[in-house]
Parts: structure tokens; sequence; C-alpha cells
């Protein structure tokens, strides 16, 4: 049998191959390209998440009138409960006044209800009495029986009014009590409410300021304001709000240097000498209703289902509005949102 002699080293293959590798070689390979695969994917991912760290201006717009639609509905109620809150004000008020005189009424009451006690204890009714018995003659003792009974009447006339009066001054009293603490627990409520309204306006500010880079939004006048003149109280009306254009929007506001979205309405009507309420759901219903194909400068269109924002048609298929925190008071095309209804006041 014939023998060959080893190889040299130098002659050997420096790598096995597919046939000549074993379980080693192939679970380094296999590891290798893991490795890449998870390399690519943690690139991908960091990616994915710069892109979802960066919304597009679409994208924040799109979340500040979410969020915003959500926010006014709260601002709308506060302005109404400010409302019920004054007229409460007016109630304790007219309450005190009253108050004042009837327990001046109450205080004199008690002083001749003390006064008959007092000469009580000091024995004028036994004075009386045997002044009586020494009578001369029966005339003179039915006509002492007649000064002791009517004596006897008024000190209880007397005691029944101060009694009357006290009780009238205590109900009184509890009723302005009650509204007094109601007050302290709305404005209490109230004052809670404003911080977080601004706490959240802040937000969508700090969002709008990276959207908008502290400016954007588009022309405020893109049409003429009004298209046409109506004339009369709603000519006065449209005309203010048309002037009121590029005034910054505040929640709670209703002029004359902002606005929020029913105090511009409830301001431009007031220039016409006609009242409405600080609230969009309450304008509604003080507003006679008109139909779309009616509609002329000056009326009201109310928007969202819980009428929780209105602006003012200004003719040519266009509404002046204050919308939102961040934005100015400007026109926008009348179908940019959900119609409710349409009011005319007046």
């Amino acid at each position: 049998m014939a023998h060959h002699a080893p190889r040299p080293p130098s002659q050997r293959p420096a790598t096995p191959g597919p046939e000549t590798a074993g379980p080693r070689s192939r679970w380094y390979r296999c590891t290798t390209a893991l490795a890449v695969l998870a390399t690519a994917a943690v690139i991908l991912a960091g990616g994915a998440t710069a892109a979802r760290a960066d919304p597009t201006v679409a994208d924040i717009e799109r979340q500040i009138d979410e969020d915003w639609n959500r926010l006014e509905p709260v601002i709308e109620r506060h302005n109404a409960t400010r409302q019920d809150l004054a007229a409460k004000r007016r109630q304790a008020d007219a309450l005190a006044a009253r108050i004042a005189p009837l327990q001046r009424q109450v205080d004199q009451a008690m002083d001749r209800v003390g006064a008959l006690a007092a000469r009580a204890y000091k024995g004028e009714t036994v004075r009386a009495v045997n002044t009586l018995l020494g009578s001369r003659s029966p005339g003179e003792v039915v006509e002492q029986l007649g000064m002791l009974d009517r004596y006897a009447h008024y000190q209880q006339q007397d005691v029944r009014q101060a009694s009357a009066l006290r009780d009238e001054l205590a109900a009184a009293k509890a009723e302005l009590d009650g509204t007094v603490a109601q007050l302290a627990r709305t404005e209490a409520d109230l004052a809670a409410k404003r911080r977080q309204i601004d706490a959240e306006i802040d937000r969508l500010q700090r969002l709008r300021l990276r959207a908008y880079d502290n400016g954007g939004g588009g022309p405020l006048r893109p049409a003429p304001c009004p298209a046409s003149y109506p004339g009369g109280p709603a000519g006065e009306a449209v005309t203010f709000a048309c002037a009121q254009i590029g005034k910054p929007y505040s929640w709670g506001a209703e002029g004359p240097n902002a606005y929020d979205c029913s105090g511009l309405t409830l301001a431009a009507w007031a220039r016409a000498g006609v009242a409405l309420p600080h609230n969009a759901a309450r304008q509604r219903q003080v507003t006679a209703s008109v139909s779309r194909s009616a509609l002329r400068p000056g009326d009201l269109v109310f928007y969202y289902r819980d009428l929780h924002h209105v602006g003012m048609y200004v003719g040519g298929g266009w509404v002046v509005h204050a919308s939102r925190a961040g934005q100015p008071v400007k026109m926008k095309r009348l179908d940019l949102g959900p119609i409710h209804s349409f009011g005319r006041p007046g």
C-alpha cells in the first residue's frame, strides 16, 4: 500500500468549505447574521421614534382642534356659572338690604317686651290690681277691668309681634347664609376650574408654538367683511364684529381688547343695543331660529351638538369668530365645523 506524506501547513485550506465546516463555524455565521439584523432593527426603531417625536404641523393642528373641542365646553359652562354667580350675589345683596331694617324692628320689639317684663317685675301689675280692688263704685271697677284687659292685650300683641319678627329674621338670615355658602363654594370651584383651563391653554399654546414657531394661521380676512351691509341693528353688530378681526382670544373675555367665542357675539350685539348672555348655548335659547337659506349678516351660527361654539355670519359663506387660544379673531368658511343651528338676535 502506498503511503502519502502529510500536506504542509501552508497548503491547507485557510477556511473550511461548506462541506467541511464544523458546527462551531456554522454557529458563528448564524450569530453574526442575527447581530446585523438586530442592529438594523434598532436603527429602524430609532428612526420611527424620531418620526413620532416630531409630528407634522397638520398632526399638531388636528390634536389642538380635538383638545380644544373638549376644552371649549368647559369654558362656556364657566361663563354660564359666572353669570349665575352674579345673579346669586344680587340676591344676597337684596336679602342683606332687607335684613337690616328687619333687625331694627326686632330690636325695638324686644326692647318693648323687655320694658314690660321690667315693669311687671317692679310690681306695676300688682299696684294696678290693688287700685282696682280699692275702687269706690261698680262703674269704676268695670272701667279699671277694661283698662287691665287692654293692657294685657297690648302686652301679648307686643310679645307676638316681637316673636314673629324674630322668626322672620331668622328665616331670612338662614336663606342668606345658605346663599353666601353656595357663593363661596361656587367661587372656589371657579378658581379651580380657571387654573385647569389656564393650564390646558398653556399646553395647547406650547403645541401651537412648536407647529407654527410663533406665527402661522394664514390671512385673517380672506374676503370682504361684511360681504353686504344689512343695515339697522344687525348692521351695527356685524360691522363691530368685523372690526375686531386680529384681536386675541382670551377665554371669559368680552372685549374690548380680547374675546372668547360668545364674548365676541355678545359684545357685537351689545353695540346694537341687544343684550345676550355670555354663553353660546344660552345665546341659542334667546335668539330666534332661522333657516340656512334665510341667513343674513349679523345672524349667529352655532356649532357642535352641545352648542359650545358660536360665530357671526358676515355673508358670502363666511363667519367671524373667536376660535381658540393662540388664534386671533378671524374669518372662516361657514361649513368649517359641524353646524348645529342658526339664530337671529333682537
